[in-house]
């Protein structure tokens, strides 16, 4: 048997291989031209409910975060100065009443030029107040929603499947 013909052909070939390379010839690699087939349907068009869905989420979730800022805001008391009194000084008599602190200067007090008018908002009746709680109720399972929706997003497209092998080398 001649080595050359099995690297390059180019020896006298060997009557047993030549008989394997007629037999295995039928498996061969024949290229063929790409053809589509007549009944694959034409892609879908992207859908965009999902970017929706999340600028929805974010945009009440803006608004909300909005509206607690500006209750809490409004309903902050002011802060209030504490008289305490100071050491006595040598030479100085102990007296019962505290001194009183001097006035923080002018310009780092932030000082609230328009009046607020508490009593100007209305109490709400007992229907108004059943529809604001079913709205909260809805607005709460809505953000819910919306929440459990984007981890489920977020889920499908950070995790690697099941039978995906992540590590093919062996350690040890």
């Amino acid at each position: 048997m001649n080595e050359d013909y099995l690297w390059d052909k180019s020896g006298e070939p060997d009557p047993e291989i030549q008989q394997l390379e007629e037999i295995l010839g039928t498996l061969r690699y024949q290229p063929k031209p790409f053809e589509v087939p007549g009944n694959v349907p034409a892609p879908r068009r992207r859908s965009y409910f999902p970017l929706v869905a999340i600028a929805a989420t974010l945009l009440v979730a803006l608004l909300a975060g909005g509206i607690w800022l500006r209750v809490r805001t409004r309903h902050e008391p002011r802060p209030q100065y504490v008289q305490v009194p100071t050491p006595p000084v040598e030479g100085k008599p102990i007296t019962s009443e505290p001194e009183k602190m001097p006035a923080p200067p002018k310009e780092h007090v932030a000082v609230n030029r328009v009046p607020r008018k508490r009593s100007s908002l209305p109490a709400l009746s007992k229907r108004e107040r059943e529809e604001a709680l079913a709205a909260k109720q809805q607005l709460m399972i809505a953000l819910r929603l919306a929440s459990e929706k984007l981890n489920l997003i977020h889920r499908r497209t950070q995790s690697t499947p099941a039978n995906q092998i992540k590590n093919q080398h062996r350690v040890g």
